[in-house]
């Protein structure tokens, strides 16, 4: 997922006059840009470095990064009368050809020509402070002295297309537009063939899978999974793809593309207006009139081709716009949609991010802040790290700095399991996992570590392709175009090659990961491919150990304490033993397993791991791991099962695939020895060791548990054990239904002994004081443990649910788990009209009876619930008198007062308020005494209720209890419990203090909450 961090950064390669941000007019200081000066258009090369913008009578060349104007090209005012103003700009892929479509149907194609011995942009530094640099500052100094290398621009030549122009595209061999009249594609090649030909044509009525007199409108193409998508004028989208070539045929003969319809609408809402592919993840992605969004999955190259979902409005579209474009990232993860009045970011699975309709319209045009109000183009560059805008009517380009996760650069478990975040120059690192529980949740940006990585490297090697961090969170490694470096944390120091050569000697491909303070490296380095383990206590130039690879790595996994795991593009997966001593670390191969004609294509594998059963993990012998391990692969975006299985003496591998649409997942096993005991107040890291519970040694608890992230929520199977034994052949079951938890934030990971999820919640500032807007990460957490518990005991297993509400019952908000545990229920079952023999309610009540807090959990829960939930829930409950008899049994007296407002509201009565002020006053709780005071007041304001239990108490006095003010000019409404929707939840509030209801925590005199009041309608 992405989030864009800090402020826009506004370019221009054209003067602009700004108001003066002190002198504000009704009509905001929106720049004047004159029409020869407004983008048109905005190409980006593919690999990103390169981009082009348009207006309407000049070209102008970029560098992506950093961003600075390379060329420009002007047309002359005849050119102009001749072919007409410019309409859009092209770029080939690679970025060598630039073609520009003018109004009256021409194509002006020109020649980028890249000079290597000339250079612009140097800067020359003068004075004797320059003499003599050193180390990193000498090779700066000589990367601006040598600058950038100089583009030209050279004219080619002019193409004619007479039948009009309606979309085209610019491919590695040819240009493929669409015309008009008569609609048809026409392929121009860039060169003649050796026949000498260099265009064929197709008309669309001659194409038997399109509709009769319909024209193409919008066509997009990606190379990766060489397959387009054409709009037709109907509002209908096509997958298509080029037939091999056909020259030798007759033009009438010629059948050029083949293609299946996947989007028909049914009316003219959905009818399709822009097209997005996402090769990553096999996904296409429609915009429709209306502004919905349907992302459909490419199966096959046949047409199968369904409908996968539907993204939610960002919000209304009479707020949003018409969608203008939409753009994948290059890693596919991200998902960007610009529209008339802004832009919206999203998941690859639909999960809402940042958005600009959240800011202040007003305060926006105001400070001329257009890129939050309008956008007419998108485009990522910097591998993802950098998104342009453009706008309608501006001249100006905007960038927005993106911080990505480090699983969208490397899918391995350490990453998941730490909240690691990548900028084009900066880490961020979530500090939070080493902190007590009630730091960890905190949103204070304190938390954050922010560490640039060093200059020199990424002034060598930018874009960052790769990062990965140990499970301990020491550790972090990063890898650009080529080499490495690795930084402690600790220390807050990093290691670089100090050779520019070796550093440039070999490439990161396959990904990397730690070995306590080792890292392995799977890396390509003159055609061949190797693993290498370099320590973090020496340099790089320092190598622990060199192990070859027959074929290129795809992914590689630690597992266990010391297995490694490299799948390789030849479709095998190896396993390796780390051998460490005091002196060295090898690697040494135990065992492999082919994969030939279970996975199709390697390099669609995104993570691996695999699972061990408990017998082989503890008595087994490594070089039999792969006969007994049940692998799990994560293939675009399905997470497959392969278990082994013996067939006539051969083994057998037996595929399964178990969930669908995941973005990532994390097996709890691969984490190390997890939770025992959470109560600790400090531990090392989310996975780190604990003693373990005296007479639970046999119990797992969610050490065996599989999550996964789908888009939409959060999904847990408790125990992997279960899950391969229905995903067995030998079974004839189903799988079980995973937990699902619903965040309204972006998971990031799950801290498994702190019961919590955790994620980022982007948000924007706006402020009268500064004249422009930031967007800064919000840590958000939600627990897990109430729709666990919830599970176990709709599964008839209230055995599991005591043993695992035992091993959290150590956390300060373990009450309120519990609290969100009954409300869901009770929500569910009041809102869905369950009957009482199907209701979970009486197991849960049951649960929560062998609970300390039990009687705080079920006020709280009353009190926050509407008043037609009550019958529901106290027909499994005793009656309230009987609750509040026992809460004054107990001396749980802010407990019991709790209870009263309940009473009261119910079957109002004094007696029971008396009866509570006796307990207090008999404890020397006058603060409790002074609110059933006040209390007493609201319900008869003359006085005389109060009067009257004062006298029955045996306290005289005029306006005093025992000497304490009573303060009786304040006076308090009865509370009337109000409900709380889908609020219950533990982001933002302080650990445990829902559910601390004994805490001492009362109205203050002043008539405000320190903490939770239980006499005031606020603690509602």
């Amino acid at each position: 997922m992405y989030w864009p961090v800090g402020a826009a950064r506004i370019y221009s390669a054209n003067p602009t006059k700004r108001k003066d941000h002190g002198h504000h007019d009704n009509e905001g200081s929106r720049s004047q840009v004159d029409d020869e000066h407004v983008i048109l258009g905005l190409r980006t090369s593919r690999s990103g470095h390169l981009m082009a913008t348009i207006t309407t009578t000049k070209m102008t060349i970029w560098q992506a990064s950093p961003i600075v104007v390379l060329a420009t090209s002007s047309r002359s005012a005849a050119s102009i009368k001749d072919y007409g103003p410019n309409v859009a700009v092209f770029l080939r892929p690679d970025a060598s050809i630039a073609v520009v479509q003018t109004s009256n149907g021409f194509l002006i194609t020109y020649s980028l020509i890249v000079d290597p011995t000339n250079r612009v942009y140097q800067q020359i530094h003068e004075g004797a402070n320059q003499q003599n640099p050193a180390g990193a500052n000498r090779l700066i100094l000589e990367q601006e002295r040598a600058g950038l290398r100089e583009l030209n621009i050279k004219f080619r030549m002019v193409i004619r297309i007479d039948a009009g122009i309606a979309a085209a595209l610019t491919l590695d061999n040819e240009i493929v537009v669409a015309t008009r009249k008569p609609a048809a594609v026409q392929c121009i090649k860039w060169t003649p063939d050796n026949a000498g030909r260099q265009t064929s044509t197709e008309l669309v009525s001659r194409m038997s899978w399109m509709a009769r007199g319909v024209s193409i409108r919008a066509m997009v193409y990606d190379r990766a999974m060489s397959l387009a998508i054409w709009i037709t004028s109907d509002g209908r989208a096509f997958a298509v793809q080029r037939r091999p070539d056909s020259s030798k045929e007759p033009d009438e003969n010629q059948r050029l593309f083949r293609g299946y319809g996947f989007h028909t609408p049914l009316n003219t809402s959905l009818e399709a207006t822009h097209a997005a592919i996402n090769a990553r993840f096999s996904i296409l992605a429609i915009a429709c009139v209306g502004g919905e969004i349907h992302i459909y999955t490419a199966r096959d190259y046949a047409g199968s081709i369904p409908l996968s979902h539907k993204l939610l409005f960002p919000a209304s579209l009479s707020t949003t716009g018409k969608i203008a474009c939409l753009a994948y990232s290059p890693d596919g993860y991200g998902f960007v949609v610009g529209y008339e009045h802004g832009w919206a970011l999203w998941s690859v699975y639909g999960k809402p991010g940042a958005s600009s309709f959240d800011a202040d319209a007003n305060m926006s045009k105001m400070n001329d802040e257009w890129w939050l109000t309008s956008v007419s183009n998108v485009s990522w560059v910097n591998a993802g790290s950098e998104l342009l805008l453009t706008s309608v009517n501006d001249s100006r380009i905007c960038m927005m700095e993106m911080a990505k996760s480090a699983v969208t650069t490397c899918c391995s478990s350490a990453n998941i399991s730490r909240t690691l975040l990548l900028t084009s120059s900066h880490l961020m690192i979530y500090r939070g996992f080493d902190l007590p529980y009630n730091a960890t949740i905190s949103a204070d940006a304190s938390l954050w570590q922010h560490v640039a990585i060093p200059v020199v490297y990424l002034a060598n090697q930018r874009p960052i392709r790769s990062v990965v961090t140990s499970h301990d969170g020491r550790y972090v490694a990063v890898a650009g175009k080529r080499g490495l470096a690795h930084y402690s944390v600790g220390s807050g120091r990093w290691k670089t090659f100090d050779d520019p050569k070796a550093e440039s000697a070999f490439v990161v491909r396959g990904g990397m990961c730690w070995y306590q303070h080792v890292l392995i490296a799977a890396v390509e380095s003159d055609e061949s491919y190797e693993l290498r383990l370099y320590s973090r206590e020496l340099g790089l130039n320092s190598l622990l150990h060199v192990q070859q690879l027959p074929s290129a790595a795809v992914v590689m996994a630690m597992t266990g304490q010391d297995s490694l795991l490299v799948y390789t593009y030849e479709n095998v997966l190896y396993h390796y033993i780390v051998n460490a001593s005091d002196t060295t670390v090898t690697l040494f191969q135990v065992g492999q397993l082919a994969l030939n004609g279970i996975v199709r294509a390697p390099a669609r594998v995104r993570a691996v791991t695999w699972i061990l059963p408990d017998f082989q993990l503890r008595d087994g012998d490594p070089s039999q791991d792969v006969a007994h391990a049940a692998v799990l692969f994560l293939v675009d975006a399905k997470l497959v099962l392969l278990q082994s299985s013996t067939s006539e003496g051969s083994p057998k591998y037996d595929m399964r695939v178990i969930a669908n649409n995941v973005e990532y997942f994390d097996l709890m096993r691969d984490q190390g020895t997890l939770i025992d005991s959470p109560g600790q107040s400090t531990p090392e890291s989310p996975s780190g060791e604990q003693p373990p519970i005296t007479g639970l040694h046999a119990d797992r608890g969610l050490r065996d548990s599989l999550w996964y992230f789908d888009g939409e929520s959060v999904k847990c199977w408790t125990d992997v054990e279960d899950l391969l034994n229905s995903a067995s052949t030998d079974n004839d079951r189903d799988l079980p239904v995973p937990v699902s938890t619903v965040t309204d934030f972006y998971p990031t990971c799950v801290i498994l002994n702190r019961g919590i999820i955790l994620g980022l919640d982007p948000e924007l500032h706006q402020r009268r004081d500064m004249h422009f807007a930031m967007f800064r990460e919000t840590i958000r957490t939600q627990l897990f443990l109430p729709q666990i518990l919830r599970k176990h005991l709709s599964d008839l297993d209230p055995a599991a649910a005591s043993v695992l509400a035992f091993r959290y019952q150590d956390l300060p908000y373990f009450s309120h788990a519990l609290e969100l545990l009954l409300h869901m229920v009770l929500d569910d079952e009041v809102d869905a009209g369950v009957k009482a023999e199907e209701s979970l309610l009486p197991s849960v009540v049951s649960f929560l009876s062998s609970f300390p807090d039990y009687l705080d959990i079920v006020v709280q829960c009353v009190r926050k619930t509407e008043v037609r939930s009550w019958r529901t829930l106290f027909a499994y409950l005793p009656s309230l008198q009987q609750l509040f008899e026992e809460s004054l049994e107990n001396n749980l007296l802010k407990t019991a007062g709790g209870y009263l407002l309940v009473l009261q509201e119910l079957k109002p009565s004094s007696e029971q308020c008396i009866r509570l002020l006796q307990k207090a006053k008999e404890a020397g709780d006058w603060d409790l005494c002074k609110e059933l005071g006040r209390f007493l007041m609201a319900l008869d304001a003359s006085g005389d209720t109060l009067k009257d239990a004062l006298g029955r108490l045996g306290i005289n006095g005029e306006g005093q209890i025992n000497g304490i003010p009573s303060d009786r000019g304040v006076l308090l409404a009865t509370p009337r419990p109000t409900k709380t929707h889908d609020r219950h939840q533990f982001d933002g509030e302080s650990p445990g203090s829902p559910s601390q209801i004994s805490s001492e925590t009362v109205l203050s005199p002043n008539g405000t909450a320190n903490s939770e009041d239980y006499f005031s309608s606020r603690s509602g």
